[in-house]
């Protein structure tokens, strides 16, 4: 190995053992009603960060009802019997804390920053809106309105998010992914307050909750408040979720089109299995050394192949390991001047091709192991990112020293393996483009493909 890469490696080493000394392991229970806790003591500094995990997403959506996820979460901030409208983040405010949320296709997750001495303040407030939201409908009807804004500045005036959306749908044909987290505008005109009334009575409840706490705190004392402030909540079932599953082999697909804005963009994707819905959870760590050799540095085969060939102004692509289900390895990029989409779309498919042939080098997985231990580092030096990797592992059933062994599971995986996932995932029958034009684009909009080889 390079000396460069070795001195590499044990810096990240040297680091993970500093971490380590800082914030012990994680420690879980589950009260009577089914509330999960996750604590993680990390006393470098005297600040604290809770989140609070509920299960359902807008993937759980059923037709008519897309972006009701969404909706209840800004509900969320708009009231309980003991905290009127507005006076949540006030409060938060106040003790010099701060407060957010959000929402994906398969969470909702709320989440409080505070001094370490603020943590019983933070609970109360949580505790009180799993299972006291007033929901009022003038509140629910002016919070639908900036939903509405929301979705028409984020999205519908956005050339760049359109087009992912379109191609959201375009790729997923069967799961529930494909409908934006943030809904259709259709649905959100007719979302009610009784729609919201019911969505939160079946999925705030505490057996469907996580409550992650992390910082500058002791296990005795979270759990002499989790008794206080969540224990008392009753126990309610929670809600059966599906695994979700995309058809293997769709058949390949492309969407032309043409929107406002300066640069034109190709978007791929190919359908995988995550570790998830993976038959050979081998395939699903392969399938991550795959992307990472593709998109994993400056060194990388895209970067390499397609960048610097000035065939593409930009080019990044992404792969969920920890998917609820079926996923996709997804690739966007802007074409150099001159360069047509799909003469790029031609150079990319030619690289990611080329993985069901070449052997992955030595080198090239060293670099990719490299990366994913760097990567490890900068996520444990920061209390979100903890508590968000602590509240993902747990949604998806993996232990909670999981990103410990991943090292161990990539390394296990030779260069024979990646091929033999590349020649069985990466095949046209499971892709879907999508090419954005601009209106001044002297790109054609035929359709173009390229053949299997």
């Amino acid at each position: 190995m390079p000396l460069v890469l070795r001195s590499g490696l044990l810096f990240i080493l040297l680091t993970l053992t500093s971490l380590a000394t800082a914030a012990q392991a994680p420690v879980s229970f589950t009260l009577a009603n089914g509330l999960r806790v996750i604590v993680q003591e990390d006393h470098r500094a005297p600040v604290v960060l809770t989140q609070v995990w509920y299960r359902v997403g807008s993937a759980d959506e059923p037709p008519g009802l897309t972006g009701l996820s969404h909706a209840l979460e800004h509900m969320m901030f708009k009231g309980t019997a003991k905290v009127p409208a507005g006076e949540f983040s006030r409060l938060v405010a106040y003790a010099g804390g701060d407060d957010n949320a959000y929402t994906n296709d398969h969470f909702t997750v709320y989440f409080q920053k505070h001094l370490a001495d603020r943590l019983p303040l933070a609970l109360e407030l949580e505790a009180d809106r799993m299972m006291g939201l007033t929901l009022d409908a003038d509140e629910f009807a002016r919070e639908i309105k900036v939903v509405m804004e929301e979705r028409r500045l984020r999205t519908d005036d956005n050339p760049q998010a359109l087009a992912m959306e379109r191609f959201q749908a375009l790729a997923l044909l069967t799961s529930s992914e494909r409908n934006p987290t943030i809904g259709w505008m259709r649905d959100l005109e007719k979302l009610t307050v009784e729609d919201a009334r019911a969505w939160y009575q079946r999925w705030y409840v505490p057996a469907n909750a996580t409550l992650i706490v992390v910082g500058d705190v002791n296990l005795a004392q979270v759990r002499e408040l989790v008794d206080r402030y969540f224990a008392p909540l009753p126990s309610v079932n929670a809600p059966r979720r599906a695994l979700i599953r995309e058809l293997e082999e769709p058949g390949e697909r492309s969407l032309n089109m043409t929107l406002p804005g300066q640069v034109p963009s190709l978007y791929l994707s190919f359908n995988l299995p995550s570790l998830a819905s993976a038959r050979d959870a081998n395939d699903a760590y392969a399938l991550q050394l795959l992307a990472g050799v593709l998109d994993g540095g400056i060194s990388a085969r895209l970067e390499r192949d397609v960048v610097r060939t000035n065939q593409a102004a930009a080019i990044r692509s992404g792969y969920d390991l920890l998917a609820r289900g079926d996923t996709q390895l997804m690739i966007t990029a802007v074409p150099a001047a001159g360069q047509s989409l799909t003469a790029l779309r031609e150079a990319i498919l030619k690289s990611v091709y080329a993985l069901r042939d070449d052997t992955v080098s030595a080198d090239e997985l060293a670099k990719v192991l490299a990366n994913v231990r760097a990567q490890a580092v900068y996520a444990r030096d920061e209390l979100d990112d903890r508590a968000e990797k602590l509240g993902r592992l747990d949604a998806h059933g993996l232990p909670l020293n999981w990103e410990d062994e991943l090292p161990n599971k990539l390394q296990a995986i030779t260069p024979k393996m990646i091929r033999d996932v590349a020649k069985r995932y990466l095949q046209p029958e499971r892709l879907a483009t999508l090419y954005l034009h601009t209106p001044s684009s002297s790109a054609s909009i035929t359709e173009a493909g390229v053949s299997p080889r």
